[in-house]
């Protein structure tokens, strides 16, 4: 017979715990929690004593933030769905990680998608992703930092340092990297310019978003001048903006 899964849930707001609580209870028959903690130290303590295969964990504790308890842990052998409130920063950092993540109050269907997720993690013995984000948050420098994207294959680590532009075409986007190689990724463009925009990244067209550690030049028609030679175009509402972005942003 298949053994439960085992999980804690840690969040410091008692009713977004038990709401949890008793939705994996009615709707999930076979994940039983073995312990609730309120907060980062006790979530230490209980995933020391308890070594569930999964835990809930909220993002912001009075003691320490979610990525804080889990860097003080020697190793992670768990699956971490992070459970947070409706902060644009904090989605923007579990879509550059490819993190699982609950926004609450927790809805019954995105808490079934999430563990779905969960499911094809176990599957695919994909337990490093949050080794790869507390490596991103340590990194001394934005373009030592590595974007990952979930594919139907697998995830992919793409190096910001490799990634020159991203081209959008409707629906998908193509991410040009430094040795010539086109990969095709489903999100669009505007997905990308939402996480990476804080990363030395300008969107200078509608359908380009270009690695300031790449940009070599202006030209005199108004083409960014790519370090490789390529040439990006620049929308005409966009040039005094790129302009000014250059001139005082372009810091790597």
């Amino acid at each position: 017979m298949k053994k439960n899964i085992t999980c804690l849930i840690i969040d410091d707001n008692e009713f977004i715990a038990k709401t949890l609580y008793d939705q994996l209870q009615e709707n999930h028959s076979n994940i039983d929690v073995t312990g609730i903690a309120k907060n980062g130290k006790e979530g230490l303590e209980l995933i020391a004593e308890l070594k569930p295969d999964l835990i809930f964990l909220d993002i912001e504790m009075p003691d320490m933030n979610g990525f804080e308890m889990l860097s003080k842990l020697s190793i992670i052998n768990f699956e971490t769905i992070f459970i947070t409130s409706h902060t644009h920063y904090a989605i923007k950092a579990f879509r550059f990680n490819a993190l699982d993540y609950l926004a609450k109050p927790v809805d019954k269907d995105e808490l079934t998608s999430a563990l779905g997720k969960f499911y094809f993690n176990q599957k695919t013995k994909n337990h490093d992703k949050i080794q790869n984000a507390l490596a991103n948050i340590k990194a001394e420098h934005v373009s030592d930092q590595t974007l990952f994207l979930q594919t139907q294959t697998g995830m992919l680590r793409l190096p910001l340092k490799q990634i020159i532009k991203i081209e959008g075409n409707r629906n998908y986007s193509n991410i040009w990297l430094v040795d010539n190689t086109k990969i095709v990724s489903a999100k669009t463009l505007s997905y990308f310019e939402d996480i990476l925009l804080d990363k030395n990244f300008l969107r200078c067209h509608r359908s380009y978003l270009v690695n300031g550690f790449f940009i070599h030049s202006i030209s005199k028609n108004n083409l960014i001048v790519l370090k490789n030679e390529d040439k990006v175009p620049i929308s005409r509402r966009k040039i005094t903006l790129v302009k000014s972005w250059l001139i005082g942003d372009l810091v790597v």
